[in-house]
């Protein structure tokens, strides 16, 4: 048999695999055309001179093969000597000129096989024709066998990778995803440190490297937060404090000027109620009495004096001693202010008279009060107070120093504000230090 060289014209094959296939395939195709092949090699070898004879014992011979469908055979020098069924596409042209001894035809179903002069001694060259239709429908269902193989392997490589990648990679991603969003509301919210998974993660690839960056992150944003809040809760403290302290000087309204900038405040009221009382027989216990035990007296009165002046809106203006100064209608001006303070003068009376009952000191109260026009304002940069000016204040403090103890002396201005809802006792006329001879009144009650 010749040597074998397939034919270019086929073309390049997708891989090794299937052209081995297709070889060993269309080599078992030749072993099956052997027995036939072998025949007609031995009739040529015979008497040839009847062609006819010749011709029906070849017929006879390849009507049993199942896989010849035709012959050609040629003398040595180049004659057809004769063609019988299906002509093959090979012929001894190309057999010389490209030594192309086997060849299939474009739609793979004729396989064309050529046996040589050297084969058959040099007389004849036989070309064979063979059915090749069920070498392509074998290579057909082989290369559906492949890609089923190898969908199915990529499959399985795919669903190892994925596990793995799952478990190795992903898996710790989303939890590290998680890690941020639990660490995003604990910096929101205020919350504690949460049990960060990544906290846990003990990797050393480049995953466990970025945990390791998170944590050290975190817990350095999280200190520094923590630190900063510490601050501000100190800070807010003291300004509470700073706010209390200032209060306890200012009334708010000036405060809140303070604060924006205004140095020099001053309002002119047209009409304000102002109160001065002094605690009758303070100085004589003051004599008798020690330091500690004196200042808690007068400032268990003065607290209640201060909770009065809260109940009734009125502004505390200061203590001298034990004097106490209080005023209505500002810094914010009301109408009733007169009321407001002849309520609390009789709530001061009623006060003292109850604590010199349960103390057993013999303690009273001496009240004055006037109504008029006064400037008030801030004065000074140290130990500065909200203080009050005017002939109104000199005269409520005329009104208390030259009262009656136990008595609330008011003046005329502020009897014609009140004399229609309280009671009064008209004191008269009585000469007034500064002011000459005026007409006073005493608070006695409300009316019914």
């Amino acid at each position: 048999m010749g040597i074998w060289k397939h034919s270019c014209d086929r073309g390049n094959y997708s891989s090794s695999l299937l052209f081995r296939h297709e070889t060993e395939l269309l080599t078992q195709l030749e072993e099956v055309s052997a027995a036939t092949v072998d025949s007609l090699v031995f009739l040529l070898k015979q008497d040839m001179s009847d062609r006819t004879l010749f011709q029906t014992r070849i017929q006879n011979i390849t009507k049993n093969s199942p896989v010849v469908l035709g012959l050609s055979i040629y003398q040595a020098d180049g004659e057809l000597m004769l063609a019988f069924g299906e002509v093959p596409e090979l012929n001894l042209q190309i057999v010389k000129d490209a030594h192309i001894f086997r060849q299939r035809s474009l739609d793979g179903s004729r396989y064309d096989v050529a046996w040589t002069n050297r084969y058959l001694g040099g007389k004849y060259i036989l070309i064979v024709r063979h059915d090749a239709s069920s070498v392509t429908r074998e290579l057909h269902a082989f290369t559906w066998r492949i890609a089923g193989l190898v969908a199915i392997i990529s499959a399985f490589v795919c669903l190892v990778t994925m596990l793995v990648l799952g478990a190795t990679v992903i898996a710790p991603i989303l939890r590290l995803r998680d890690d941020l969003i639990a660490a995003g509301e604990a910096l929101s919210k205020d919350k504690d440190t949460p049990d960060f998974y990544s906290f846990s993660a003990t990797g050393k690839d480049e995953l466990g490297d970025v945990m390791v960056a998170f944590n050290q992150m975190f817990c350095r944003v999280y200190d520094e937060i923590l630190q900063r809040k510490k601050a501000e809760e100190f800070l807010r403290d003291e300004q509470e404090k700073s706010e209390r302290l200032l209060l306890n000087i200012l009334p708010q309204a000036i405060a809140d000027r303070l604060k924006q900038g205004n140095s020099n405040i001053a309002d002119g009221f047209a009409e304000v109620t102002i109160l001065f009382a002094d605690i009758v027989g303070f100085t004589e216990i003051s004599s008798r009495t020690t330091p500690e035990a004196l200042v808690e007296i007068l400032n268990s009165i003065f607290s209640e004096f201060d909770r009065l002046s809260d109940r009734y809106g009125l502004e505390k203006i200061k203590t001298i001693g034990d004097n106490y100064m209080v005023a209505g209608g500002l810094p914010m001006p009301c109408t009733d202010h007169a009321e407001l303070v002849a309520e609390m003068a009789l709530e001061m009376r009623e006060a003292i008279s109850k604590f010199s009952d349960e103390s057993g000191a013999p303690l009273n109260i001496r009240i004055g009060i006037n109504s008029g026009p006064v400037v008030a304002g801030v004065i000074g940069t140290k130990k500065f107070i909200y203080d009050l000016w005017g002939d109104a204040v000199n005269t409520a403090s005329r009104m208390e120093s030259q009262g009656i103890p136990g008595k609330i002396q008011v003046s005329d201005a502020t009897y014609k504000l009140l004399h229609d809802r309280y009671l009064f006792e008209k004191r008269g006329t009585i000469d007034v230090k500064g002011k000459g001879e005026m007409i006073v009144y005493l608070l006695i009650d409300r009316k019914p």
